[in-house]
């Protein structure tokens, strides 16, 4: 048996689709197909039925399945209180968060309350939303901390878990204060022409809330650069690259400083819900600590 079996197993469980599950388990998919065929001959029969598209999960496979579960988070959750018992220390409190959140919110607000939680020790894994819910789901952390937005689905089962929505953010357009006064770079302007547009991956959780936003419209809008990560997206806006959507969190300095200006009325923001999750029920102490102080 190995570890990696289970979770291999896992992720295969909730997505039900042998290229995704592969390739959020960073593997190859014949070398995951190969994983799984192990855990199958272990087993002793087959837990994928490969003649359905999607693919299902066998009777044994639906069977097995929450006890794969329960397995990874225990063995993963042990192995953590192991490590820091030899070490004689408080166990991490970890965090999957998304990229912006993790620079433009947790930090400061860890740093805030680390006087109130003596020892606290943190260890935060920023990654995209598919991930971050991989990461709680498989009880490779504690929290995950996100967006969510009222048009946009929940890509994992948030009724396993304690949700407390902590705050609002909202997800604007900006551009470069030169370029919007002087060539007017403005969504909100009927007369605005092929304006240079910075977008977000299109599968990606602000990508989508993006398109959410626009919707039917058509903006005068000509896409000229594209990434996952609002760091770099923000980047190119303060270099006058084009116009972007981007949480109001992370920009409100440029803004007040005037580099940055609103590049769209009220009907172009979107307002999204940020939300911590966790399994009460696992936290330690200093954990419960955090999530009532969050």
């Amino acid at each position: 048996m190995d570890l990696n079996w289970l979770q291999d197993f896992v992720c295969l469980g909730r997505t039900l689709n042998f290229t995704r599950a592969a390739e959020e388990r960073n593997i190859s998919q014949p070398a995951f197909s190969r994983r799984i065929r192990s855990l199958e001959l272990w087993i002793g029969v087959p837990l994928i039925k490969r003649t359905t598209y999607p693919v299902q999960l066998s009777d044994a496979g639906v069977q097995f399945l929450p006890v794969a579960q329960e397995a990874v988070v225990n063995l993963l959750d042990i192995r953590q209180v192991i490590r820091e018992e030899e070490r004689g220390s408080t166990a991490f409190q970890r965090f999957a968060v998304l990229h912006t959140i993790s620079v433009n919110y947790l930090s400061e607000r860890i740093a805030s309350f680390e006087q109130s939680i003596p020892n606290l020790r943190v260890r935060v894994y920023s990654d995209n939303l598919r991930i971050c819910c991989q990461l709680l789901s498989e009880g490779t952390c504690d929290f995950l901390l996100y967006y969510r937005h009222q048009q946009v689905e929940p890509v994992f089962n948030e009724a396993q878990f304690a949700r407390k929505d902590i705050g609002i953010d909202w997800l604007i357009p900006v551009a470069a204060a030169d370029k919007v006064q002087n060539h007017g770079w403005n969504l909100s302007d009927t007369a605005a022409r092929d304006i240079p547009y910075l977008g977000y991956d299109p599968t990606s959780f602000l990508g989508t809330v993006v398109d959410q936003t626009i919707g039917n419209r058509k903006p005068p809008l000509n896409l000229r650069y594209m990434d996952a990560l609002t760091e770099a997206i923000k980047r190119r806006t303060l270099a006058g690259s084009g116009v972007a959507w981007l949480p109001e969190s992370s920009v409100a300095k440029e803004i007040a400083a005037g580099d940055l200006a609103l590049a769209g009325g009220k009907e172009w923001h979107a307002q999204m819900t940020l939300s911590l999750f966790c399994s009460l029920d696992r936290l330690d102490e200093t954990g419960r600590k955090v999530w009532e102080i969050l």
